[in-house]
């Protein structure tokens, strides 16, 4: 749908046409699906702050500002539900593993040493994005992932641009120093 057609929609959608409402799902879920399972690691989870938000979006139209970008928007609501998903769970990231990675020639050519260092880099992985704060998580998320600027980080989140960048950092820092052990050198012999 087009910049045009989806003002339209969007125009009727306020007006309370549920068919116009359904466009701009069609259009915005998958990426707002993206961007939930990016923030979680966790599918079910990400189809939950999907259905939330569309069903907060739904009920906030009436909110909504004609001058404001909907994408924007939307994506303040995801991060918001996201966030609360994990702060009100106490969410511990759990990925589930992607069914075309394992079924890639170069997954069944790995040597059991490759596939044990690919375990480990998984694990280290895993255990640095759960030891992310909430927040710390989506703005590193909205960031590095969905190559979002500071500013839209801001808008986004609701933050001021300081806030959202220390975020950035604080979430980069700690995955450094998690991720450390990655970097190391791995020889034919360790």
């Amino acid at each position: 749908m087009d910049a045009m057609n989806q003002t339209a929609a969007l125009g009727r959608a306020v007006q309370g046409d549920d068919d116009a409402f359904a466009m701009l799902v069609q259009q915005h879920s998958r990426r707002v699906f993206q961007l939930a399972f990016r923030m979680t690691r966790n599918e079910q989870d990400a189809e939950d702050i999907v259905q939330e938000s569309f069903l907060r979006a739904y009920r906030q139209l009436g909110s909504f500002q004609a001058r404001a970008d909907f994408g924007t928007w939307l994506y303040r609501i995801v991060a918001n539900c996201a966030v609360d998903l994990m702060r009100t769970r106490h969410h511990r990231v759990r990925r589930q593993t992607d069914a075309i990675d394992d079924d890639t020639p170069a997954a069944h050519d790995q040597t059991p040493e490759r596939l044990a260092r690919s375990a480990e880099a998984r694990r280290l992985v895993e255990s640095a994005l759960s030891d992310l704060s909430a927040l710390e998580r989506a703005a590193f998320t909205l960031r590095h992932h969905e190559g979002r600027s500071i500013e839209e980080v801001c808008r986004i989140l609701d933050l001021g641009q300081s806030a959202a960048k220390h975020a950035v950092f604080r979430a980069v820092r700690k995955l450094r120093v998690t991720l450390a052990p990655l970097r190391l050198p791995h020889g034919p012999h360790s």
